[in-house]
């Protein structure tokens, strides 16, 4: 079932997520206050709309209840940052996730219940695209523009088997490289012939064009 997405200002960081996560097959409404950049976003959004995000009625008439996720990418506009986390999290979406500009503003977004706090300096649009449009990703790093590096706990029919059983490299050029055995531990090159526990963490390396293969493998998992 793919992800719903509402992405609250559409500055460089709010655009360029929205179409990252419109790019991987998720519905997103996109939405400013600016007409131009509204008209930009149309060609790669599910919706987009011009509206006053520093106004609580007309956030409200976006039925943000029935999005998976809420971003306010609104970083310079504490105001209006304060209102869309309010009102999103008033209609009880699951993750509310907001950027933020300074450590002051963190702190303030946090407090009236942002679940995730992003400051775009240390992460991209596309990375953050990335993570709110897995189940899976605990993180993702780009390499380059072939080759990327994945943080995720391991998948059910993973557990109690070792990287040599399950062969990814091979079938699927998914390559288990360092594994953490419980959170706080240290992170340890991976050996073949371990088999993966139910609390470790994995460092995938893979190409980008192999992200759907290990999204789908997640799938016939189930």
């Amino acid at each position: 079932m793919k992800k719903s997405i509402a992405v609250l200002g559409l500055g460089k960081y709010g655009m360029s997520l929205a179409k990252a996560m419109y790019d991987m097959g998720a519905d997103v409404l996109a939405v400013d206050k600016d007409e131009e950049k509204v008209k930009e976003a149309a060609a790669s959004s599910t919706e987009a709309v011009c509206m006053d995000l520093s106004n609580e009625e007309e956030i409200s008439t976006l039925d943000l209840k029935n999005m998976d996720i809420v971003v306010s990418a609104m970083g310079r506009n504490l105001a209006a940052s304060i209102m869309a986390v309010s009102v999103s999290k008033e209609q009880n979406v699951p993750s509310v996730v907001a950027k933020s500009s300074s450590v002051r503003m963190s702190s303030i977004l946090k407090k009236i219940g942002a679940d995730k706090v992003i400051i775009p300096e240390e992460e991209s649009g596309i990375r953050s695209a990335r993570i709110l449009a897995s189940d899976t990703f605990l993180d993702y790093f780009r390499v380059d523009e072939n080759l990327c590096m994945i943080e995720m706990n391991p998948y059910h029919d993973w557990i109690d088997r070792s990287p040599l059983e399950l062969n990814l490299r091979k079938q699927y050029r998914i390559n288990i490289v360092a594994k953490q055995e419980k959170p706080g531990d240290k992170w340890e090159l991976i050996n073949p012939v371990d088999k993966l526990s139910e609390t470790c963490r994995l460092l995938i390396v893979l190409e980008e064009s192999q992200l759907a293969k290990l999204t789908k493998l997640r799938k016939q998992g189930e």
